[in-house]
């Protein structure tokens, strides 16, 4: 089979610019990433005119960079994948006029990729042997959703969050614990050192809902506890042990769910991708659990958990060799449509 050349990936959903470049047998030739951490702390969250303006200043630069470490030359491109959503409107604007023109310039394929396929793919860039039968979770600050993988490429939502996503659930937490934006990192640090068994929160939808998830609760029984704490002059436990209490909630949901998924659809394997995957409570709850049952498990490295560009240009490689590309009149996908339907709507097939 004659070598191609490698994929452009691009990703602008959020509050992360990046650009990857990955060759056709999965080898990752650049990873670059412009974190705009520094822009959104001060206000506790992601605000979208901002995430915007700093992916219009950095874009350019950032696939200039990659193309440098990858050292390939434009020309050299197989096609280009952009993340079309879902995301914020204006930030992934960003990502796919840019893919876009790039891609009009050197005359080749313009590939649209759904962020959530994105996370998905990334199971198999280290694990390419990883079975295609198996129980995907993404949960992120924007998503909680199970995923059935048939093969390369389908995936069945079986599973959502009816509410808010897990790991917003962590980060309002930590708002209220008084920690820093992002909190999530914050309180898996501090739930290292604390007692899971100190304060007793719901576990959300666990016994009902089939295989959905539900956080809103959780959200507010932490918001009721620290109100009872203040308003009774109770002493606080230490801040460790109500951290962790709340992360083994959340983990705990989490957990369940996905291996009754496992259970109900005989999957080989399980993994569990975005940004909370990088949640060390949830993976060792999650590995622990899959090798009692004998089931492959995967988990991205941390690089891979939370938004790149390298499982754009892996989901890419699934739709290119599919024979679909994007047309020219590509636009931004938002809303819960673009969650529910994986498969790229404005396509035409390869000739």
């Amino acid at each position: 089979m004659m070598n191609m050349g490698p994929i452009l990936g691009i990703e602008t959903s959020c509050d992360e610019t990046a650009a990857a470049v990955v060759t056709d047998k999965g080898t990752v030739l650049a990873n670059v990433l412009d974190s705009q951490i520094d822009v959104h702390a001060m206000y506790g969250g992601v605000v979208p005119e901002l995430a915007s303006r700093r992916h219009i200043e950095t874009i350019e630069s950032i696939v200039r960079l990659a193309m440098t470490e990858a050292q390939v030359p434009y020309q050299a491109l197989q096609a280009i994948a952009v993340t079309h959503g879902p995301g914020l409107a204006g930030a992934l604007l960003v990502g796919v006029n840019f893919g876009k023109a790039l891609a009009y310039a050197l005359q080749i394929p313009l590939l649209a990729v759904n962020h959530l396929k994105g996370h998905l793919a990334s199971t198999w860039v280290e694990q390419p042997d990883f079975p295609r039968s198996s129980i995907m979770l993404v949960v992120s600050g924007g998503h909680t959703h199970l995923f059935f993988a048939t093969r390369t490429g389908q995936y069945q939502l079986i599973g959502k969050t009816i509410d808010d996503a897990a790991g917003e659930a962590f980060d309002k937490g930590a708002k209220m614990l008084g920690l820093t934006y992002p909190g999530g990192p914050l309180i898996d640090r501090l739930s290292r050192t604390g007692s899971a068994k100190a304060v007793h929160f719901p576990r959300p939808y666990l016994n009902r809902g089939g295989l959905d998830f539900s956080f809103s609760g959780l959200k507010t029984s932490l918001l009721y506890y620290l109100r009872d704490l203040k308003k009774n002059d109770h002493v606080m436990p230490a801040i460790e042990d109500v951290a962790a209490s709340y992360q083994e909630a959340i983990v705990d949901v989490l957990v369940e769910k996905s291996f009754r998924a496992v259970r109900k659809y005989g999957a080989k394997g399980i993994a569990v991708v975005g940004g909370v995957a990088a949640n060390s409570r949830l993976r060792e709850r999650i590995i622990e659990r899959a090798q009692k049952l004998g089931i492959f498990v995967a988990m991205p490295a941390l690089s891979l958990c939370t938004d790149n560009a390298v499982m754009i240009a892996a989901a890419g490689w699934e739709q290119f060799r599919s024979g679909v590309i994007a047309t020219w009149d590509l636009d931004t996908e938002v809303g819960q449509a673009a969650v529910t339907n994986l498969q790229t709507h404005s396509v035409q097939t390869i000739a």
